[in-house]
């Protein structure tokens, strides 16, 4: 045997592993595969939740987008409301209130804009300046839970700077998310 174990280049020394020394491998590495396959089924389980917030947080940066950029074009403020903002602004439509783009070769026109929220939705519509009706109105953002949405500086009366915030409700946590952003109208001094 002292043979064989010397041409195999196995001192005598050395040995298998015992049957104990075996289980107690095994059994760390249950454990460990247990614990790793929790985290994995935790992390699945909350993907959709996660996935639907990161959506409506996308949503709402793009509405405020929106909302500053026609801000920015923006005359007059004409109605000034925590809930509602109606404004003169230059939009690229063929007449406001209708679907789809000018080409880049053609001026804008002249419409009045108006965002209204209430305690679950916003909504947009587009009508001839100085109409006293919002125009076609579409619901442009779901999943607020505060009306109190636009901000107005120096005040509602003579408005030159519009915010914006939108509250998302946290469903898992204390704390809601808040969006925030506004503009400054750029063309107040075109007022007529």
């Amino acid at each position: 045997m002292r043979r064989l174990r010397a041409a195999g280049g196995v001192a005598e020394s050395e040995s298998g592993m015992t049957l104990v020394e075996l289980l107690v491998a095994t059994t760390m590495g249950v454990i460990l595969m247990g614990a790793v396959s929790t985290m994995v089924i935790g992390g699945m389980r909350a993907q959709p939740e996660v996935s639907g917030r990161a959506q409506n947080i996308s949503e709402a940066r793009w509405v405020l987008e929106r909302l500053t950029r026609e801000l920015r074009n923006g005359i007059a403020v004409e109605t000034a409301t925590p809930s509602e903002v109606s404004f003169r602004t230059y939009v690229r439509r063929t007449s406001c209130g209708v679907e789809g783009t000018l080409p880049s070769s053609s001026p804008a026109i002249e419409c009045q804009v108006t965002y209204s929220c209430t305690t679950t939705s916003c909504t947009r519509g587009e009508a001839e300046p100085g109409s006293t009706e919002a125009g076609s109105e579409t619901t442009i953002f779901t999943g607020i839970d505060d009306s109190s949405v636009f901000s107005y500086s120096p005040n509602a009366e003579e408005a030159t700077y519009v915010g914006a915030t939108l509250h998302i409700p946290n469903p898992s946590g204390p704390a809601d998310l808040t969006i925030s952003d506004g503009a400054s109208l750029r063309n107040a001094t075109l007022t007529n």
